[in-house]
């Protein structure tokens, strides 16, 4: 008994209170959360979390049930289901960052009569996760969850272009980019130019390039290990002569917030970035 109970104790340490099944499902939710695709055929599962074809079967479809994974008949593939729905706006409405910036969005839209939204970022896409509406008479209704490509618009210019530069290199590098809506619009020229203002000014811009008559702005916001975890957004119909001026305020808006966070932000994470810029040159 006494053995035992020793070897117990050594054991201690090495033990880990998982259910492999568990672990291996959620793998798979996570290979079907990728946001390089849509759809993943069982091979590709198999390969990408490192289980036998039987297993992953299995799985897929003790999923299925709770509608967390479809299948597509013609196809045979796999893709996540609308049954994850409801528990993402269950943490949307009940995550505490929503706590944290909420103040900060709601002075920021009633000063500039805007809206402001915040995204956290997930993979390649960006979610909203907090918004307020300013007072002004038109406004933008833009829905807690909504889904944006990390490339889109303002915020796409603002989070790559804080990104370290391997990370930046890679996205820049895609086939599809939606800096400017219809990735045919691009022009790199022009988008280097912007990305090297955003790293200057703190803030990015896009002036009805999107849609008509509505503008953006934004900046990133960082986490506690100085990364970007997502970024601020104030969109609305103000003049495009407002642009200059509202966009210092969504940047020192978005350095509160990442202080807020936990950010260290002694030193603006765009000053490195400059010294890139003028290297680069």
């Amino acid at each position: 008994m006494a053995n035992k109970e020793a070897g117990t104790r050594k054991g201690r340490s090495n033990y880990k209170p998982i259910v492999p099944a568990v672990d291996q499902a959620a793998r798979v939710l996570l290979c079907l959360g990728n946001a390089n695709r849509h759809k993943a055929t069982l091979k590709e599962i198999c390969e990408e979390v490192g289980i036998y074809k039987s297993k992953a079967y299995t799985l897929l479809n003790t999923l299925m049930p709770f509608g967390f994974v479809e299948k597509d008949p013609s196809s045979k593939s796999y893709s996540l289901g609308p049954g994850l729905l409801s528990l993402s706006r269950h943490i949307l409405d009940h995550m505490d960052v929503r706590m944290t910036v909420t103040p900060y969005l709601e002075r920021l839209a009633i000063e500039t009569q805007s809206t402001a939204l915040f995204g956290l970022m997930s993979a390649e896409q960006l979610f909203v996760v907090a918004k307020h509406e300013g007072n002004q008479d038109i406004g933008l209704t833009i829905r807690l969850g909504h889904r944006f490509h990390v490339t889109s618009g303002a915020h796409g210019k603002a989070i790559v272009a804080f990104m370290p530069e391997g990370e930046r290199k890679k996205i820049l590098s895609k086939k599809k980019l939606y800096f400017y809506g219809d990735p045919a619009k691009l022009d790199s020229k022009v988008l280097k130019e912007e990305l090297s203002k955003c790293r200057r000014t703190g803030f990015s811009q896009d002036v009805g390039g999107l849609q008509s008559g509505i503008n953006a702005l934004s900046a990133p916001v960082f986490g506690p290990s100085r990364r970007i975890i997502g970024c601020l957004i104030l969109t609305g119909v103000f003049p495009e002569q407002l642009a200059e001026i509202y966009g210092p305020k969504v940047a020192s808006t978005a350095r509160q917030i990442s202080m807020a966070m936990g950010a260290n932000m002694d030193e603006q994470p765009w000053s490195s970035l400059e010294k890139e810029d003028k290297t680069n040159d």
